[in-house]
């Protein structure tokens, strides 16, 4: 199968950092790679990956300019690259000039869809030749009212997160993300300042959200609750395992929320309230509880001696694992292939 993936051009893949879908599309990149597909990557020049990378002319997803030069970038590679079909991560406007074309087209949406623009490449694509998939049944349910779309989960690499069966009684939760207001970093400090429980907070300080962490956030740290700043993929692993719960009390509609795969891979339970894909996410009961406030959460904390971790990494393993979303996203080619009559 010879393949072309796109993504946004402002940040490399892998991300260094911060960079939630040039983490999933690597992900996909490193399988498809094993199983033995052509790919080409289109993304940010700096990109390192085992395929061949083209990188954007216009180095930003927003301005006029910019999306022309990317839109004629890519439109050249597809008419001569002969791909079997394209797969966007990117800007649905890049593929413009291709929506009237046979070849297949996949558009993955791992925010919230503008419906306007989804509808009109819908209308002007050539029938049976461009699908949606969203990240969570929230996001497809919103892009099946104006197209084909499939629900297709973001997911971690298994075998990047270490299971651990048990951790310490005095364990602590773990908030891992973004530190701003609707990710809720100050409810996780009302949850575990509620439940007398420690606390570690990890992730980036946004510079718009500076004053939230020293108004909000830093007031409250202690030796009981202590931010770690920003940390890489060895120290997330070792951070979720050893902790006894992830807590995601966020204020807005998360579109997944790939550290809720991340720590269910370690066999850690995920406390989060009911926005977004979080009760998708969240079995309740199994893999963590779904609530709807800190008071809510504070109580969950203590019922999660009942949470039998192993079959948390389970779950995780059969719904989130690296190969079981390659797998959907190959099936979902191969339908689209077959149905235009392009073999691989």
């Amino acid at each position: 199968m010879k393949l072309l993936l796109t993504v946004d051009p402002e940040i490399p893949v892998p991300p260094l950092g911060y960079g939630g879908i040039e983490r999933i599309v690597h992900m996909l990149i490193v399988e498809y790679v094993k199983r033995g597909f052509d790919l080409t990557l289109c993304a940010h020049p700096d990109s390192k990956v085992p395929c061949k990378l083209i990188g954007w002319k216009g180095r930003s997803s927003r301005g006029s300019s910019n999306i022309l030069k990317n839109t004629l970038q890519l439109t050249k590679l597809v008419s001569t690259g002969r791909y079997d079909a394209v797969h966007s991560f990117s800007r649905l406007a890049y593929m413009t000039a291709l929506f009237p074309l046979k070849i297949p087209k996949i558009m993955s949406y791992q925010r919230e869809p503008t419906l306007s623009q989804a509808k009109k490449a819908g209308f002007i694509s050539r029938n049976g030749t461009l699908v949606f998939t969203g990240c969570s049944n929230y996001i497809s349910s919103q892009l099946a009212t104006v197209g084909e779309a499939y629900t297709i989960y973001n997911g971690a690499p298994m075998e990047t997160f270490s299971f651990s069966l048990r951790v310490d009684e005095d364990a602590p939760l773990i908030f891992l993300g973004r530190i701003e207001p609707i990710k809720g970093t100050h409810i996780a400090i009302d949850v575990a300042e509620r439940t007398k429980r420690k606390l570690v907070i990890a992730g980036n300080i946004p510079p718009e959200y500076k004053n939230y962490f020293e108004e909000k956030i830093k007031p409250h740290l202690n030796d009981r609750i202590q931010y770690v700043g920003t940390v890489n993929d060895l120290q997330k692993n070792k951070l979720l395992g050893e902790s006894a719960a992830l807590l995601m009390p966020i204020q807005w509609n998360e579109p997944f929320g790939i550290v809720m795969a991340e720590a269910m891979a370690c066999g850690t339970p995920v406390l989060g309230f009911r926005r977004g894909s979080v009760p998708e996410v969240v079995d309740h009961g199994i893999t963590g509880y779904v609530s709807t406030n800190a008071e809510e959460m504070a109580e969950d904390v203590l019922k999660l001696t009942v949470l039998d971790r192993s079959r948390i990494r389970e779950v995780a393993e059969l719904r989130f694992s690296d190969q079981k979303i390659c797998n959907d996203y190959v099936a979902l080619y191969r339908k689209m292939i077959d149905r235009n009559k392009i073999k691989p």
